[in-house]
């Protein structure tokens, strides 16, 4: 399944073979990498595995000495490995990569120092913190002929995967007509997020926004990925503000539409939702195909009638179930970047320009348009 997959892509979208090898294919073994901070909730997924066959954590920058001794505690890491210095770190331990998991804003910072070493850079959701400094990220990385990979929860999901192959395999739904995504939680207080975590992803300039940057970027992603890296022709967006006294600073929910020639998409991004979800309703004129979670699908067309269910894991379609696997993957020279695809920085740039005309149309209750 995986091979016909691979074949699938190439031959029907075979601008997917003009994609970035990374300079370092010809090594071998795990990807020796340096985390730039652990403030960020999502850096357990690397702390918690030090070293595998994928990944060794050789260094970690973190100049909040006391999260960085908290954090070698807590994930039995040797407090060697930490450094207060970015520079120092990366000249030391000379990796192939770094794993950034501080605020989003300090992603333009791990980027001026890492590029020009050579070292190629995954960063967490979103790119950047305003499209300023994505475009500049770019711009660096580009220069320096390196990766700028951007990790979404979303993009590890069978279930992500598979509505992708649906819709471009024999026209499953037909013409796009809408998607919905809904993301988000019931709030980083509500959830218990550390206050290291907390206290930027309510910061606007940290963190660039609040729920509407957190989560809206899943749905700006996703919707870039199945318009092939069209722009949208406007953006029209309403933030709220129901838990002002939790959340001074940033809106809690936010509600984005996106216009295509022929195809409209809703983002509903918050952090008021009664649970946590990460799902995506995809509608066209001959089925539909809702993605619930990572594995559970629900399908209905006009061949299908009723509605059935649909259960997928990565051994039935091509997918890494975490970023790691997909860095080493790339690293390696066994997977290349797609155009547009969900990892990739045109992608993510394109993200950034949603979200700053969904923030500028929040803050305006004009529609932007884009072209």
């Amino acid at each position: 399944m995986k091979t016909t997959l691979r074949l699938f892509f190439v031959l029907v979208f075979p601008f997917l073979n003009n994609t970035v090898t990374a300079q370092s294919s010809n090594k071998t073994g795990a990807v020796k990498v340096v985390v730039a901070g652990t403030s960020h909730g999502h850096s357990a997924w690397i702390l918690n595995k030090a070293k595998s066959d994928e990944m060794e954590i050789v260094g970690i920058y973190e100049p909040d000495k006391a999260l960085a001794e908290k954090n070698a505690i807590k994930y039995h890491l040797d407090p060697s490995l930490f450094y207060s210095d970015l520079n120092k770190v990366l000249d030391l331990k000379k990796p192939e990569a770094v794993l950034a998991f501080g605020s989003i804003k300090e992603h333009l910072y791990v980027v001026q120092v890492a590029a020009p070493k050579g070292i190629h850079i995954m960063v967490e959701k979103p790119l950047g913190a305003t499209l300023q400094d994505a475009l500049l990220m770019k711009s660096i990385a580009d220069k320096h002929k390196v990766m700028l990979l951007t990790n979404f929860e979303t993009s590890w999901y069978p279930s992500t995967y598979e509505t992708f192959r649906l819709i471009q395999d024999s026209n499953y739904v037909g013409q796009i007509r809408k998607v919905v995504f809904h993301h988000g939680h019931q709030g980083p207080r509500e959830i218990g997020v550390g206050d290291e975590f907390f206290n930027w992803l309510t910061d606007p300039v940290k963190n660039g926004g609040g729920a509407m940057v957190d989560f809206g970027c899943y749905g700006a992603n996703l919707i870039t990925y199945l318009m092939k890296g069209q722009m949208p022709v406007s953006v029209t967006a309403v933030s709220n503000h129901f838990k002002p006294g939790l959340y001074p600073r940033v809106e809690d929910d936010a509600t984005i539409v996106l216009n295509y020639p022929k195809t409209q998409a809703i983002i509903q991004a918050s952090w008021n939702w009664t649970f946590s979800r990460k799902d995506m309703e995809v509608y066209g004129d001959s089925a539909y195909i809702v993605a619930v979670n990572a594995n559970k699908m629900r399908l209905r067309n006009k061949e299908s009638l009723p509605e059935y269910e649909k259960w997928v894991t990565d051994k039935d379609i091509h997918v890494f179930t975490n970023p790691f696997s997909y860095l080493h993957a790339v690293l390696r020279g066994k997977e290349r970047v797609e155009p547009f695809g969900l990892y990739s920085i045109d992608n993510n740039i394109m993200v950034n320009k949603i979200l700053e005309a969904a923030k500028q149309s929040a803050a305006t209750g004009k529609t932007v348009m884009m072209h």
